[in-house]
């Protein structure tokens, strides 16, 4: 026991020393705190607020945290005592330091702000504990960084993106000039940066099973202010009816926050997707095979799908291109209306969707299934429907929301911690299982994420919570047997459930598609580093120029997947430019890679960059798309694309033409039409 005794003796000690030490540091004018190579935060005791700087630059000042606790706005200006200790830190994010600022004042709970910094990161970590001894703390709003005052460029320079919570409703992304808006709020993570530098400031929520969080830019000429918090709902953002829910206990803490500032904005985002995916681990099993491909039944034949024609498709994939494959795998997946192959619905015979699935493993296949398993479609018929899976009725099941339920694109929520839901999980999934299906579509999981004012497990009182609940619940009911794809869904949250997240809302075929889809991967493309793979939703070649068909499979394939669309089961020219394009070595090399392409610019607004760019081992490869109805000319400087200035050969991917260049990139697209180059050192 001696020496156990000794070293608490000596840690007690460190401890007391490190705290004794700032305490008395806080009497003088500021404190700092340093972070990565040359990063700073300084505490100023005397107005109690946080300034960061790198390499002697002022990034931003003036922030502080407050909350609001049983209704009461706090800030850490309203405290009359304040400690600040630090402790060496050793965790999956490299080695640093822990500094707390601890607050305290007899007419407010303690209020404890922790700041993780690290010896090789260029990013900090900051969250806020509330605590109190003698009254249980409610809250629904914690910012540990609230009115900061953005130092780094002037605001006519800066770009601001709106960053959406999800992929419903055909949300975009919008990059906008600060100085012509009056403010902007971002889902879970804000961006400031200059477009022509490309410096830039992120700072972004790293948990996401308790609150919905969001960052506030807001033009105050001539400068501008940023504000991170933690209690964020809003109708047209979340899709909530109702405030966010209140957090309650004796103790309460915000979801981690990244901050950092970084040269180039794109390594910052890549950084913060990364550091999520660290921080919030990945539920799911974890995948170890390689880059999805295949079909899905939506893009063309929909409600029409039955066995027939869907084991044609198959056919086609067997038969006709066996080299569309990456690793000698490729996903055959039936969309909804799937039980038309069963007899008497979800309760009925499902022999014949097993022989699907039988005859698409015969031909060296993977059979995917699609299921939406948070929502009720059928809530217009009455609350007395009986769910699959156990005797409860739709009615008992439904997210109430006050006196009324939670309703978006048609269908009504279910909420994910009721027995109810759980069992109907339970029982279709095993269905599932039992037919054979390798691939899981799950849909509208953004439902499970919805706010309520009671849900059936009274330890749950955020829509973030009962995600957790359901989707944890869904994962194991998979049991690591399916790939597992999410559709319309939260965009940071999902990343612990899924191998597979699609980037945007629905597409298509049209050029439209194509620009729309870009858009999420123009400002999104961070997220390849969040989940295993970002995909692209289905391509679809028919009835549309070959222009369009070439921007939208190349929109897929920089993006990280490739899933086809077409009705195969018939011949067409999309059976045609589907031999010719999807069995292209170049393009499979690139998906097997699997890793989304990097925007060139992040100025256009809700629209879309032309140009991206991906170093895959020692080539580059550059995506030139023109949405316009008009020829155009593109002059691309290498440098520009992160090229070092040289002499090189521009391959064209589809075409095999070879054109020298130097410096300089120089090519001309047709109207509604997009070329995929590999650049080659000569």
């Amino acid at each position: 026991m001696k020496p156990n005794f000794f070293l608490f003796k000596k840690m007690l000690f460190s401890i007391l020393f490190v705290s004794f030490f700032f305490n008395s540091a806080l009497a003088q004018k500021s404190i700092k705190m340093t972070f990565g190579k040359n990063g700073i935060i300084t505490y100023d005791a005397k107005q109690k607020t946080i300034a960061v700087s790198e390499s002697g630059k002022i990034i931003f000042s003036d922030a502080k945290a407050s909350v609001i606790v049983n209704g009461k706005t706090i800030s850490v200006g309203d405290y009359s005592e304040t400690v600040l200790s630090k402790e060496t830190l050793n965790d999956n994010l490299g080695k640093g330091t822990k500094y707390t600022l601890t607050y305290t004042d007899k007419n407010n709970p303690t209020l404890i702000q922790n700041f993780y910094t690290y010896n090789n990161q260029s990013y900090f970590i900051t969250q806020v504990e509330i605590l109190s001894t003698n009254q249980q703390i409610a809250t629904n709003y914690i910012s540990p960084l609230d009115l900061g005052k953005i130092s780094f460029d002037k605001i006519e320079n800066l770009q601001t993106v709106f960053v959406p919570y999800d992929n419903d409703a055909f949300i975009s992304y919008n990059s906008k000039k600060l100085d012509t808006i009056s403010h902007n709020t971002s889902a879970e993570v804000g961006i400031l940066f200059n477009n022509t530098s490309r410096n830039g400031f992120i700072i972004g929520s790293l948990e996401h099973t308790v609150w919905k969080s969001a960052v506030k830019t807001t033009n105050k000429k001539p400068t501008a202010l940023f504000s991170a918090w933690a209690g964020y709902a809003e109708k047209e953002i979340t899709r909530d009816s109702i405030a966010h829910g209140i957090v309650k206990g004796n103790k309460v803490l915000s979801p981690k926050f990244f901050v950092g500032y970084y040269s180039d904005w794109r390594n910052g985002m890549e950084d913060y997707a990364k550091t999520n995916r660290i921080v919030e681990k990945p539920y799911v099993f974890e995948w170890d095979k390689p880059t999805p491909v295949g079909w899905n039944s939506w893009g063309v034949l929909m409600e029409k799908i039955n066995f027939d024609n869907t084991t044609k498709v198959a056919d086609f994939f067997a038969k006709e291109i066996p080299q569309f494959r990456v690793g000698n795998t490729v996903y055959i997946d039936l969309d909804s209306f799937w039980d038309n192959m069963v007899k008497g619905g979800f309760t009925g015979d499902f022999s014949k969707l097993k022989e699907f699935a039988d005859y698409c493993k015969s031909k060296g296949l993977e059979p995917g299934a699609y299921w939406a398993p948070f929502t009720d479609w059928g809530w217009k018929d009455g609350p007395n429907r009986k769910a699959e899976g156990s005797d409860y009725t739709f009615g008992e099941m439904w997210t109430k929301t006050g006196n009324t339920y939670f309703d978006f694109d048609g269908a009504r929520a279910i909420d994910p911690t009721h027995p109810g839901t759980l069992k109907r999980i339970d029982y279709v999934i095993n269905k599932l299982k039992a037919c054979g299906f390798k691939m899981i579509k799950i849909d509208f999981l953004g439902h499970a994420a919805a706010e309520s004012t009671s849900f059936y497990d009274k330890n749950v009182t955020t829509g973030m919570q009962a995600y957790k609940v359901g989707m944890e619940h869904l994962v194991n009911a998979l049991d690591g047997q399916m790939l597992i794809y999410a559709a319309i869904s939260p965009n940071m949250a999902t990343s612990r459930y899924a191998h597979v997240r699609r980037i945007a809302c629905d597409a298509w075929k049209t050029i439209e598609h194509t620009q729309y889809t870009l858009n999420s991967v123009n400002y999104g493309w961070w997220q390849t580093y969040s989940y295993d793979y970002i995909d692209a939703d289905h391509v679809v070649f028919a009835d549309v120029t070959e222009g369009e068909n070439l921007a939208r499979l190349i929109s897929a394939v920089i993006t990280g997947t490739l899933i086809t669309g077409d009705d195969y089961s018939k011949d067409g020219i999309w059976s045609v430019r589907a031999k010719e394009w999807l069995q292209n070595k170049e393009l499979l090399k690139i998906v097997s890679h699997g890793v989304a392409f990097r925007p060139v610019e992040g100025n256009t607004g809700k629209h879309t960059t032309e140009v991206f760019e991906q170093k895959i081992g020692n080539d580059w490869y550059i995506a030139v798309l023109n949405y316009g109805s008009t020829p155009k000319n593109y002059s691309l400087p290498l440098e520009r694309l992160g090229i070092k200035n040289g002499n090189y050969q521009l391959q064209n991917l589809f075409t095999n033409q070879n054109t020298n260049v130097k410096n300089n990139i120089n090519v001309s697209l047709g109207s509604k039409d997009a070329h995929l180059y590999k650049i080659i050192n000569r």
